[in-house]
């Protein structure tokens, strides 16, 4: 981008304007970072929903592996779209833990009664980690379809047959 400015500021001295260094900046490679939000995304589910046995990085091939340690400004080779069928098991394994988990964790929450969902989680208003699962298959190449399945199937064995009509 072009910045007009006028005659008069041409004069001034002092530090550099925060529009002049940040136009100085590389430009970041968009799909690093949302490969880094994957991951991210994975490792708070697993601290949120306590998670045990789960090595987030296993999750990853190792085009995936590699790209964590690189500069987010730099061109990666990403995974592309044809998967080892024992990763793409591990991460369907992972996705059904994170949702048999929250199922869990809300049914618990419900048969108390006397604490909500919302302080239970007091900075996750909204959340619901059963879409987010869903949401995070795609990134993993994983069905969608298959993750709210196995989400419905959680609620009527907890016994909560009127949220999973929903």
């Amino acid at each position: 981008p072009v910045l007009d400015t006028e005659d008069a500021w041409l004069s001034v001295e002092g530090p550099v304007s925060i529009v002049e260094l940040a136009l100085e900046q590389k430009r970041i490679h968009y799909p690093l970072v949302e490969h880094q939000f994957v991951l991210c995304t994975i490792l708070y589910a697993i601290m949120r929903l306590s998670l045990k046995a789960v090595k987030p990085l296993s999750l990853f091939d190792s085009k995936g592996k590699n790209a964590f340690f690189k500069d987010l400004t730099s061109i990666q080779l990403l995974p592309n779209g044809d998967m080892d069928p024992n990763l793409l098991s591990i991460r369907q394994q992972f996705l059904l833990k994170v949702v048999s988990a929250a199922v869990q964790t809300l049914c618990s929450s419900q048969k108390d009664r006397e604490v909500s969902e919302e302080e239970y989680f007091p900075f996750e208003k909204g959340k619901n980690w059963p879409t987010l699962a869903a949401d995070l298959a795609q990134y993993l190449q994983i069905s969608e379809d298959l993750v709210r399945r196995h989400y419905v199937c959680e609620l009527y064995s907890y016994g909560m047959d009127h949220l999973g009509e929903e």
